[in-house]
């Protein structure tokens, strides 16, 4: 999978399809074309409001993913401003440092506690809390291996915190972005407002 960002180019050859679909939007595959480009139909709706919106960011513990040596293309998480309270949506999380490096390569439990603090240092950043969280998903490397383990950190951690009542959470065995990782939790979080 090629990704297109402001910074790269891409390093995987369009097929004729491909490119067919980008100039369908109005655009080629030149990294530094696309960051330029306004691409039509795809903008915001002319005449009506966008629902505020910005990224969160924790780097004391983790970098964004675009600074990354192989750059993502996603946020770590966004903050959207609605009446009355404020959405976290947390993206994907996992045990990564303030540079992006994988840690606790092969140590489940570790690796599940360093997630829940990259988390827990996101949700900081906004002013907010794992008592905010009403849903999680968890993608586990080997489910059947793992999740067992995953149980028990989790039940520990929420158990620490006194988390009441515990979030909706739904767990599923995925091949997560890089081999070495073997947990990521997404989150979403309701903050209200005063």
């Amino acid at each position: 999978m090629t990704v297109l960002n402001r910074t790269t180019k891409p390093k995987t050859v369009l097929s004729e399809d491909a490119r067919r679909e980008l100039a369908g939007m109005g655009l080629d595959d030149s990294a530094a074309r696309l960051a330029a480009q306004r691409i039509d139909g795809i903008d915001a709706v002319p005449g009506r409001d966008l629902i505020p919106r910005h990224p969160m960011e924790a780097p004391d513990v983790l970098n964004e993913a675009y600074e990354y040596d192989k750059p993502s293309s996603f946020s770590r998480g966004m903050r959207v401003e609605l009446p009355g309270a404020t959405m976290l949506f947390i993206s994907g999380t996992a045990s990564v440092d303030e540079k992006g490096d994988t840690v606790y390569e092969g140590d489940f439990a570790a690796q599940c506690l360093r997630t829940f603090r990259n988390l827990t240092r996101l949700l900081a950043a906004e002013n907010a809390s794992w008592h905010d969280i009403v849903r999680t998903t968890c993608y586990i490397r080997d489910i059947e291996r793992d999740y067992d383990v995953f149980n028990e950190v989790r039940t520990m951690f929420m158990g620490g915190i006194g988390l009441k009542p515990l979030p909706a959470s739904t767990a599923i065995q995925a091949r997560i972005c890089r081999s070495d990782l073997l947990v990521e939790i997404e989150a979403i979080a309701i903050v209200p407002r005063k």
